[in-house]
């Protein structure tokens, strides 16, 4: 049921890409290529990345998903780009991870948008996490001393400090820690980016088309998509929280991926109220404002499976969540409500690398940080398919971390989050 009002999306429904003239329609159904060098399955922000990477070194590069572009967590994201907000203990080799992508960002979009025709909405004033009471602060207290033990670029800051930063915040905020390199993007403008630049460096993107890997001898031989046969010597899953699920991969190989469900929804900002310039963090929620004037409130953490439902404690808990930060959202409409979900590996760290079926290589398990990752996993893929092997922090972070037929459990810290 929709809510009351013409402009706002049905319950449950995702933002879409703002409509773009003179791009290719996507509703038509694209033929399966006979051939290709690298086939790419998924055609989330990830496998978009990697393909256009690929395409542009000259590769025949195909992209299969079984829905259309974005369709998974890429729509459902907020598109930021925080590696120091992030930071959790024990997470020195993915921060190392974390932060070589995120110096890649602002070249990968000067290239995309230059390659595309089509801004990404990318802001850089920052990132403010915020305390509000006693208690919130001893934590966030720690937190800081985890990002300045690590030398990352995050200063604390008073409560009128963190106010003079962002007005609209309640007199409630007593502290806070200013990121200045955690910026963020718009993942709806980053998708459209990159497909029409896959497109446009010749590359195939064929939607609504599920793909089965086929291997012969021991290899990979491509993959199969209802009675059409792309024949690729090189295979790239990145199929997110679907990974283990979709039956994609060869039978006896365990990637230790699960979805983690997420709810979040989009608040119209109304410019005669106080807004945000910056992303806001808080305990409970994240605040990100676009500059198409939207607000977007994430986002819950749920072990709940595939469980798509939109639930009335979900969408209280991030109503109530933004409003204890930020009063003003109290007169906001809404404008959408949705669940995605983050594919999350056994250790909340990515899973990019080979395995053991020669030229079959799988880029998953990105869990909160797929914004943030692409550029970073797009280069370690391309290495590996030139290559033979990734170079830098993308090295340590392959299938083979985990024991065969078993997991790595992660260690539960609680943290600001």
């Amino acid at each position: 049921m929709p809510f009351p009002t013409l402009q706002t999306l049905s319950i449950g429904e995702r933002l879409r890409p703002p409509r773009v003239t003179g791009l290719a329609d996507s509703s038509e159904a694209k033929p399966v290529p006979a051939s290709a060098d690298v086939a790419v399955v998924g055609a989330g922000l990830i496998g978009l990345s990697i393909a256009w990477r690929l395409a542009r070194c000259g590769l025949a590069v195909a992209v299969f998903d079984r829905g259309t572009a974005g369709d998974g967590a890429s729509f459902a994201a907020t598109g930021m780009l925080a590696a120091a907000a992030e930071l959790e203990p024990g997470g020195e080799d993915l921060l190392a991870l974390c932060l070589e992508s995120q110096r890649l960002w602002p070249t990968f979009r000067d290239d995309l948008e230059a390659a595309s025709g089509i801004p990404i909405d990318y802001r850089d004033e920052g990132t403010l996490l915020v305390a509000l009471g006693r208690e919130e602060v001893e934590r966030l207290r720690f937190r800081h001393d985890l990002q300045s033990r690590a030398g990352l670029s995050a200063r604390w800051v008073s409560g009128p400090e963190a106010r003079a930063i962002e007005p609209g915040l309640r007199p409630a905020v007593t502290a806070g820690i200013f990121c200045p390199e955690d910026h963020q993007v718009d993942p709806r403008c980053v998708i459209q980016a990159l497909r029409q630049a896959l497109l446009k460096s010749g590359g195939d993107l064929v939607e609504n088309a599920s793909a089965v890997i086929d291997q012969a001898g021991g290899r990979i031989a491509g993959v199969q998509v209802g009675d059409n046969f792309c024949r690729a010597p090189v295979v790239v899953v990145a199929t997110g929280a679907w990974t283990a699920t979709d039956d994609i991969l060869p039978a006896g190989l365990t990637v230790p991926v699960r979805p983690l469900k997420g709810q979040a929804l989009a608040l119209r900002t109304d410019p005669r109220l106080p807004a945000l310039t910056h992303v806001v963090w808080t305990e409970d929620v994240h605040l990100a404002p676009k500059a198409d004037g939207r607000l977007i409130v994430g986002a819950t953490v749920e072990e709940r499976g595939f469980d798509a439902a939109v639930t009335a404690g979900g969408l209280y808990a991030l109503l109530e969540g933004a409003r204890r930060a930020l009063p003003s959202i109290e007169e906001m409409e809404v404008e959408a409500v949705w669940t995605g979900f983050r594919p999350t590996s056994d250790d909340d760290a990515p899973i990019i690398g080979a395995t053991p079926l020669d030229g079959l290589l799988i880029a998953t398990g990105h869990h909160r940080n797929g914004v943030l990752l692409a550029p970073i996993t797009a280069k370690a893929v391309e290495e590996l398919v030139t290559r033979g092997e990734a170079s830098g922090a993308a090295a340590g972070f392959a299938l083979d971390r985990f024991p065969p037929g078993g997991s790595i459990q992660a260690e539960n810290h609680g943290g600001f989050r």
